[in-house]
């Protein structure tokens, strides 16, 4: 997401921005809430698009821009209110469309992201972003024979993908075929070592094909790389507890849950039982 909101200017062009115009241009307040934007000071540089927009309404651009903040600020209304203005002045922008998918995604609404991210491969066939996040829309939307067709064309155009790879992976692991998922993420990992969700994942399946002490491994391999994994906890505090070793269990779990992780109730009722302890 970040990466498309400096399609318009790099930081180095932002210096030469600056000293090109006042602070009374609406380019001086465009450069300047991009560079606050890369700060991570998300009110300011809403404020300076907005002083932007102000000076001149038909930068579709700047509303994309807005939008793309908003969204990092979960703000998902304001920011679909800015996408679909920003594809109203330049409806052939696929990043667009791309973008309000991905809120839609987030506001769990697959139903709604799936056609924005097949209007952004109607304008662009070749955009690998947009066939994984349209695959993720299937998933979420169940059904994932058409997300993993989507990987599928992903993987063809970028065989070395390893995030594509990972969420084929998971959607092989949501049908159940779990050689296929273990396959999937054993490749992610072969193109990136050291991430951390495919570890994770992996470890998931384990799980579920009672390799315990395997799934253990890879879960500590994803804590190590990521020590504030919060699912990772959960994902190890599951294994425990399936192993009988409680003390471990509650000790994952606490830890998921002080990470903001949410426990599923029914979870921590069968961990109470079992353990004869309350927390």
């Amino acid at each position: 997401m970040k990466n498309r909101v400096d399609k318009l200017l790099s930081i180095i062009s932002l210096i030469v921005f600056f000293s090109l115009f006042s602070c009374s241009s609406e380019y001086y307040y465009l450069g300047r809430g991009i560079a606050h934007y890369n700060e991570g000071l998300y009110d300011e540089a809403i404020s300076d698009f907005t002083k932007t927009l102000e000076m001149n309404p038909k930068l579709g651009n700047v509303y994309y821009n807005r939008g793309t903040v908003y969204w990092a600020k979960d703000e998902y209304d304001n920011a679909i209110s800015d996408f679909n203005k920003a594809i109203e002045i330049n409806p052939g922008d696929p990043d667009a469309y791309i973008s309000r998918g991905g809120v839609y995604i987030k506001k769990g609404q697959p139903d709604h992201a799936i056609p924005d991210f097949s209007k952004a491969l109607e304008l662009d066939p070749k955009s690998i972003e947009a066939y994984l996040n349209r695959g993720m829309a299937y998933a979420k939307n169940d059904q994932p024979d058409l997300a993993i067709a989507d990987f599928n064309k992903a993987l063809k155009m970028d065989p070395r993908h390893a995030g594509a790879f990972n969420i084929r992976g998971s959607t092989y692991y949501q049908k159940g075929l779990y050689d296929q998922a273990i396959a999937d993420f054993n490749k992610a990992l072969e193109i990136n070592p050291r991430y951390a969700d495919a570890y994770s994942n992996r470890g998931s399946v384990r799980r579920e094909k009672g390799q315990y002490n395997d799934a253990i491994s890879d879960l500590n391999k994803a804590l190590d790389i990521n020590p504030n994994f919060a699912i990772a906890y959960y994902e190890r505090g599951r294994v425990y507890y399936l192993k009988g070793e409680y003390d471990k269990s509650w000790k994952d779990i606490k830890k998921a849950q002080d990470l903001g992780h949410k426990i599923p109730s029914n979870f921590l009722e069968d961990l109470r039982k079992a353990s004869g302890r309350q927390n």
